[in-house]
């Protein structure tokens, strides 16, 4: 008798009742570990080697490696096993856990993107019995919708080694290879206090800011006059002035002032470029301004993503979904997991308009097609 799993809505009720936050903050933060191990629980018993990798420093939080079949080259079903923090007075129904309602399934999760992984095993089960000519590889990371640091690791050890590698976040069910990269960055501008009756006493941090603010602007202006990309919705690199800090009281000069925006650039643009050129900027300007100003990253920047459009994986997914591939404006693990050297997209269920607010669902609709979708593309690339 052929080894089971729980149903598939079973197997998505049990993942998202497991809490799996991550965050920047502390408070919030609390690992997926029981995801992890609760994934790796159900492939090994469908016969994949399962390897759980901890992350650097936190046994709380892992990776998971889950392999069918063996040698070079094979297909990766890629997710994360993290959501955003929540605030469960917001929701309608209980987040940690599946409500099916309105033909919707509802839960923290449910969307993105704990709800791809029983459809990905659902796929996988038709293939137990086949002798797969390359491998299938179900990965699950930590700690994307933070730092990312699960899916950076991955690509620091070298591992997973396939051919292609199928992204599940929720795109409606339309193959996704391009989409924009992100830094945040913060500048700190340090004056010098003093009362402001007498504006020799001092040097106001944040008038200097004000000058700052307006030649980043300016540098926005250039990088949108330089690059343009028409299949993106946004068809230009942004550049948002995102919060500033600075002072204590009226009547005193502003001795420090900080700033903090992010940057999305476009494929074929360079992140590092872009700091270099922010940098360059700056110092002129705190030279003539008499300040001190530094800039520093406030997460790791990722690249900008973009696979060829006449690529195999591409060129499949187009075929079975019948859509063109597409751009979009949020970023995902593709450029990591392109580092390791694979054909990436991202194509999955379930709709990002839904992602990160209260009542996220998933359309009970596309549960079956993504599944259909999924056995398609492991026949295409595993048999």
């Amino acid at each position: 008798m052929p080894a089971t799993v729980p149903p598939l809505l079973t197997m998505m009720n049990e993942l998202l009742r497991e809490i799996s936050v991550s965050s920047t903050s502390a408070q919030w933060d609390t690992g997926n570990r029981k995801v992890i191990d609760k994934l790796a629980g159900w492939l090994t018993t469908l016969g994949f080697d399962c390897e759980v990798i901890p992350l650097e420093g936190n046994k709380n939080k892992a990776n998971l490696i889950a392999t069918l079949g063996s040698g070079p080259g094979g297909l990766v079903l890629s997710g994360h096993t993290d959501t955003v923090p929540f605030n469960e007075e917001r929701w309608a129904m209980n987040p940690l856990g599946l409500t099916e309602q309105d033909n919707k399934l509802f839960g923290l999760g449910s969307t993105d993107m704990k709800g791809f992984f029983p459809i990905a095993i659902e796929a996988a089960k038709a293939f137990l019995e086949q002798p797969l000519k390359e491998p299938l590889i179900i990965l699950a990371t930590a700690d994307e919708e933070s730092s990312m640091d699960g899916a950076r690791e991955l690509a620091a050890q070298g591992a997973p080694k396939a051919r292609f590698a199928v992204i599940g976040e929720p795109t409606d069910l339309k193959p996704i290879r391009m989409h924009k990269g992100m830094m945040m960055n913060a500048i700190t501008v340090e004056g010098r206090a003093g009362h402001s009756s007498d504006p020799s006493l001092g040097n106001n941090a944040m008038e200097a800011m004000h000058t700052v603010m307006a030649d980043l602007l300016s540098f926005r202006a250039e990088l949108q006059a330089r690059y343009n990309n028409p299949l993106f919705k946004v068809t230009v690199p942004t550049l948002n002035l995102g919060c500033i800090h600075g002072g204590d009281n009226p009547n005193r000069i502003c001795g420090q002032c900080e700033l903090h925006f992010d940057v999305r650039a476009l494929p074929g643009m360079n992140n590092d470029d872009v700091t270099h050129e922010i940098s360059q900027r700056l110092a002129p300007l705190a030279k003539q301004l008499k300040v001190n100003i530094s800039l520093r990253s406030l997460i790791k920047p990722l690249a900008p993503f973009e696979q060829n459009a006449d690529s195999a994986l591409v060129k499949a997914a187009e075929q079975l979904t019948g859509h063109s591939a597409e751009s979009v404006a949020f970023a995902t693990e593709g450029p990591l997991l392109q580092q390791l050297g694979m054909e990436t997209i991202v194509l999955g269920p379930g709709s990002i308009d839904q992602a990160h607010q209260p009542n996220e669902y998933m359309a009970l609709n596309q549960v079956q097609p993504a599944v259909d979708l999924l056995k398609q593309l492991i026949g295409r690339f595993c048999l």
